[in-house]
């Protein structure tokens, strides 16, 4: 947990957060790459995937209106709609590129994806897949993983998409806990402790490989039930302390933080229909967001 209080706040009150146009960029870059796979291995071209870009982002728009109102301001003054913004001086309404220039930092993204891999030469077994398993515990793991591929060994490979920087070196064992979390869940699910482990970093084309082992995968189950603990500790007393980085300035949740000078709201009664601890598991992960 980055910080216990953040967690809170999605999880127990579940306050809503806007998105931002980095999330956004990710869904979309996402969106693009996965369904680069459903062409026809020699369409699987750069030019292809960038084809997708734009009806990729109308479709996700379509879907959630609300993400149009990133760039409402965007081209403001002249006339101009973002879509129609020639891109430089124009600020979209949540303080970052207008929608063209957002549009163009995805490009780059598809395109430095191309200079990491050729996916004409590969066949991903599964993408986008919902993985769940329950430890002896009674914890619950899920979550959703970019792309599983199976060498005819019968290796696995987990593969995830960052369209953020890669991380520093002291940073990387936090960057390769979502994976071996993954991991985890698939060796307990499949019974073979993945091959390998890739983070794909979009942002500057660099990728980050591990090969984890079965002390690897169950020294992060230890860590996944010692989080839990202090979830439930911080549920028991209603202590759930704020722990200031860097991520703070990209925190939606300022107002209410004492760090801020905020007051959290005070905690919700627990509803009937509202999930058993066994079923939040998910979230003792780092969020995806970059």
């Amino acid at each position: 947990m980055t910080c216990p209080l953040l967690y809170r706040f999605r999880v127990i009150d579940r306050i809503p957060e806007r998105p931002s146009p980095a999330q956004v960029r990710g869904t979309l870059v996402h969106a693009v790459l996965e369904r680069l796979f459903d062409l026809p291995t020699e369409r699987r071209t750069v030019e292809a995937a960038l084809d997708m870009l734009v009806p990729q982002w109308e479709r996700l728009v379509a879907e959630e209106p609300e993400l149009a109102e990133l760039f409402r301001d965007a081209g403001a003054g002249d006339g101009a709609s973002s879509a129609e913004a020639s891109g430089g001086s124009s600020r979209g309404a949540a303080g970052g590129e207008s929608e063209a220039d957002w549009l163009e930092q995805a490009r780059r993204m598809v395109e430095r994806y191309f200079t990491l891999e050729d996916p004409r030469r590969l066949e991903p077994a599964e993408r986008e897949v919902f993985v769940e398993t329950v430890l002896e515990s009674g914890l619950r793991l899920r979550g959703f993983i970019d792309r599983v591929d199976v060498a005819p060994s019968g290796d696995i490979r987990i593969v995830d998409y960052k369209t953020g920087t890669a991380p520093r070196a002291d940073f990387e064992a936090r960057a390769l806990f979502q994976m071996k979390f993954y991991a985890l869940v698939l060796w307990r699910l499949r019974g073979r402790v993945p091959r390998l482990l890739q983070l794909m970093y979009l942002g500057n084309g660099e990728i980050l490989r591990y090969a984890p082992d079965e002390a690897d995968l169950r020294a992060t189950q230890r860590k996944i039930e010692a989080l839990w603990q202090a979830i439930r500790r911080a549920m028991e007393t209603g202590e759930w302390r704020h722990r200031p980085s860097r991520l703070c300035d990209w925190c939606d949740h300022k107002v209410r933080c004492p760090e801020f000078g905020g007051t959290p709201p005070p905690l919700p009664a627990a509803p009937a229909d509202r999930p058993s601890p066994a079923d939040v598991e998910s979230s003792l992960r780092e969020r995806d967001d970059l």
